[in-house]
């Protein structure tokens, strides 16, 4: 007997390649990534590079290929998607993030596979309605996404809901909403990089390292708070679901504690043994007035529903990231 299957979109890339290590590790199934690796010199392919999967699809034969393996596949945890906030292409983003998402929705509820999706925090806009996570459709809909990243997550969690509410869903499917997810793996997001990763180089040679200036009274200069959560802590809630199966809806995935971005710098600073030096700079104009001042996870519901494992807390994170990866000749998991 064949096997069974999971499917991960964006397997290639920062939290789809961790999750794919968890679950070739487990050795419970075959692992098939969906992505593109695109420039080599970009190094997505060495967050496969050390784990046995089974398949590489491209994303342009998904459907045919998950018809192909209709009977043998499990669950697809769908990670890929255009994950930056400051993309200018909305058609783009919608086809991506809403369109795709959309079709393999139908695709596993005809086929009565399950489906686990990345969501985003950035559904929730400001901010200002705070953070939490309720899910029947009335609340998603009151949220206000300021860029038309959140907004296409934000359509699609809607549209779960309402397909499901219907009758016409996954035999289990879950939305996850990341907030600051840092970690190995994340080296070809450029810009999108956590503050970590991207100051990292700076860290290592001794030099100082620039945080935004707050331009709102209520903050100092790098006391802007962000939920930071380890990669790992994502991964576990992941794996948690598909041992899970009768738990469905959409859940954040933070750590449940905002810190500041002072707080991870000196994270860092410590992780590499050296004196903090950080310097600060105005937030960009292109972003000021849609900046978020503070962001956390209100981890309620996913507890309620069973989930009884812990958040790695920041300076034991960075720590690990530093100190396994960063530091490291091989930063790759």
């Amino acid at each position: 007997m064949a096997r069974r299957m999971i499917v991960v979109t964006g397997g290639a890339g920062f939290i789809g390649s961790n999750i794919v290590a968890r679950l070739c590790a487990g050795g419970r199934h075959d692992v098939v990534v969906c992505d593109r690796m695109e420039d080599a010199a970009l190094g997505k392919w060495k967050n496969l590079a050390k784990h046995r999967i089974a398949d590489f699809w491209l994303p342009e034969e998904l459907f045919d290929k998950l018809e192909d393996h209709a009977e043998a596949i499990e669950a697809v945890v769908h990670m890929g998607a255009i994950s930056s906030t400051t993309e200018a292409d909305a058609d783009l983003i919608m086809r991506t993030n809403f369109s795709l998402s959309r079709d393999l929705w139908d695709w596993c509820a005809v086929r009565d596979a399950r489906l686990i999706y990345a969501s985003s925090a950035a559904t929730y806009g400001d901010g200002e309605g705070g953070f939490a996570d309720n899910d029947d459709l009335d609340s998603l809909s009151a949220l206000r996404p300021l860029n038309a990243y959140g907004y296409s997550k934000y359509l699609f969690d809607q549209y779960a809901v309402r397909q499901a509410e219907e009758g016409h869903q996954p035999s289990q499917w879950a939305g996850l909403k990341f907030f600051n997810v840092y970690g190995p793996n994340e080296y070809h997001k450029g810009g999108m990089k956590s503050v970590v990763a991207q100051i990292w180089p700076k860290v290592q040679a001794g030099e100082p390292v620039t945080l935004f200036r707050s331009h709102n009274p209520n903050y100092p200069d790098g006391g802007q708070m962000r939920d930071f959560v380890f990669v790992e802590d994502v991964v576990d809630i992941i794996e948690w679901l598909l041992a899970t199966p009768a738990v469905s809806g959409v859940f954040n995935a933070g750590s449940g504690q905002a810190r500041s971005f002072l707080d991870l710098a000196n994270a860092t600073f410590a992780a590499a043994g050296k004196a903090p030096a950080i310097e600060y700079v105005d937030t960009p104009l292109s972003i000021r007035d849609k900046y978020q001042y503070f962001t956390e996870a209100s981890m309620d519901r996913v507890r309620a529903a069973g989930f009884e494992g812990q958040s790695t807390p920041l300076e034991e994170g960075v720590r690990r990231y530093v100190q396994q990866f960063l530091s490291q000749s091989d930063q790759y998991r």
